[in-house]
């Protein structure tokens, strides 16, 4: 560690900057020591023993605000998957205040561009472009989901047509469903003795077809049908011959 320099008029400013500067970059660095220790203490659940949370531990440990332990906690999770932020603050470049907003938005596929910010920019100038980052990324999720349909419609001769577009969270249900409807018709397939004529084989987008119907059948088993509007709100008409005065009554429910 560079040894403190004295005050006296013997000490350039130039030499009381690089020290400040030296010293800085040994604490960037000291406190990525510390988010590293952070997170192997918070993988081996050191903190399970009374506390909530590591954070609630590391709160009561070293006497920082509740919030301030949660972003270090955060930041200790996600700096192992981004090798190069974590190198730059592990050698003192970057400080912990660019790192801990570059981490909101920083992928393994983004660092690189992110870490050009953080070298070139200030702390006030990486927190802006982590902002209007999110901001960007809201509006592309909202659009994502205004722009959801499905629709179906039925062609001359019966055969039906649907048609859908969804977000990337709702497709990877879809998909996920599809792939174990399609899967369990396959398994029957196997164990099902074979029909008496002879059938062509079933294509991918034919079995995913009968997944399809599987899906809608079982959420129809489940009770998921509930009636149109039509079957729900019924009239009934009561006729009465025998009384020329009387000749009917309504009634009706829901």
């Amino acid at each position: 560690m560079t040894p403190l320099l004295s005050s006296t008029g013997t000490t350039s400013v130039e030499q009381l900057g690089e020290a400040i500067a030296d010293i800085a970059a040994g604490i960037h660095a000291a406190t990525y020591q510390l988010l590293v220790l952070l997170h192997e203490f918070d993988e081996r659940k050191g903190w399970a023993n009374g506390f909530l949370s590591c954070a609630h531990w590391l709160s009561w440990r070293t006497s920082i605000d509740m919030g301030a332990a949660r972003e270090k906690v955060r930041v200790a999770r996600v700096l192992p998957n981004l090798p190069l932020l974590g190198g730059a603050f592990q050698r003192g470049e970057i400080s912990y205040a660019k790192v801990r907003a570059l981490t909101r938005i920083a992928t393994p596929e983004n660092e690189m561009k992110l870490l050009a910010v953080a070298h070139h920019g200030t702390a006030a100038q990486v927190e802006r472009l982590v902002r209007a980052w999110r901001w960007c990324e809201r509006r592309e999720e909202d659009e994502k989901h205004l722009s959801r349909f499905a629709s179906c419609r039925v062609e001359d001769d019966g055969m039906v047509i649907l048609r859908a577009r969804l977000t990337p969270e709702q497709g990877a249900v879809v998909q996920r469903a599809l792939e174990a409807a399609a899967d369990q018709l396959y398994q029957e397939s196997r164990d099902a003795v074979p029909p008496d004529r002879i059938e062509e084989e079933v294509t991918w987008d034919q079995r995913q077809a009968d997944a399809l119907v599987l899906m809608a059948q079982a959420a129809l088993n489940r009770g998921l049908d509930r009636g149109t509007a039509g079957d729900r709100y019924q009239v009934v008409l009561h006729v009465e011959a025998a009384t020329p005065s009387r000749t009917g009554s309504i009634t009706s429910w829901s």
